[in-house]
């Protein structure tokens, strides 16, 4: 199975759950870092493999802060992926982001507080570079496939990340309105940064459900919300899948893969043998 997955897609059951995929088969997995949020689904896509995980688990059972990202990652790196599309449901803080909107957002403010958010530790310190954290290639790629698929999609924005599992306050959320966010999700960090540290390729494909709290004309979100608007998205988003993989062209070397370079300022006589053991996929 290593070196075979055309592309790596994380989100929840209705991304991949839709008839184009075939052959498929499930692959149960762990890594250093523990288990995976979900086994990892992959079929056949335009005769490309192409690998699924259920970000919040099956049946939605981890809360934002409860998904191991770090084994997401790695799990994904371990079985041969180099590219990654998170699938993300958002709320707006844009006027003219709507709800059913798509957006490719090209830079991210992380708030979270709770979270393991890098790879490195035990013995061995890297630093990575993250001014620009979504692969630009990649982006493009997935705006062009989102608008393949007919959908209003924006192609670029600053998506801000909350610990979560509640909702925003107004005040919360007239304040990152006037810091210049765009949208606002629970799940893009560390899951970006983590993926520039295993030398993947990663953008966000975020799709607009509600316009938060801080809308005067429109009552504030409710999960009743999302998941009415968040339906009707992913028939959008499995469609912009399958318009993605369709376009793509074959895996190859990008600027991405090579984050780690320089990154690692332990002296390596002085990294404990353990922890090169549990890196070496993400050094590969």
């Amino acid at each position: 199975m290593k070196d075979e997955i055309f592309l790596a897609v994380i989100g929840g059951s209705g991304v991949y759950k839709f008839p184009a995929l075939k052959d498929i088969e499930t692959v149960e997995t762990t890594t250093p870092f523990g288990k995976p949020s979900s086994p990892i689904v992959i079929g056949t896509l335009d005769g490309k493999k192409i690998a699924f995980l259920a970000r919040h688990g099956v049946g939605h059972v981890l809360t934002p802060t409860e998904v191991n990202y770090r084994a997401n990652i790695y799990a994904l790196k371990q079985i041969g992926a180099r590219r990654i599309i998170s699938i993300s449901a958002c709320g707006s803080l844009r006027e003219d982001f709507e709800p059913g909107h798509f957006v490719v957002p090209h830079q991210l403010f992380d708030f979270t507080k709770s979270r393991e958010r890098t790879f490195f530790g035990d013995g061995m310190v890297g630093h990575i570079g993250s001014a620009d954290p979504y692969c630009e290639d990649l982006r493009k790629a997935v705006y062009n496939a989102v608008q393949q698929s007919d959908a209003t999609v924006h192609d670029s924005g600053t998506y801000i990340t909350i610990e979560g599992p509640r909702f925003s306050t107004k005040a919360e959320s007239n304040i990152f309105r006037e810091w210049g966010m765009s949208v606002i999700g629970m799940t893009a960090c560390p899951e970006a940064f983590l993926a520039r540290e295993a030398g993947m390729c990663y953008a966000t494909m975020a799709h607009v459900t509600d316009y938060d709290v801080w809308h005067v004309s429109e009552k504030p979100v409710t999960v009743e919300m999302v998941l009415k608007v968040a339906h009707k998205n992913t028939q959008t988003a499995q469609k912009a899948i399958q318009n993605l993989v369709g376009t793509l062209p074959p895996v190859s070397h990008c600027e991405c893969w090579d984050s780690l370079k320089n990154a690692v300022l332990t002296d390596p006589k002085m990294i404990p043998e353990p922890t090169k053991e549990n890196l070496k996929v993400i050094f590969e």
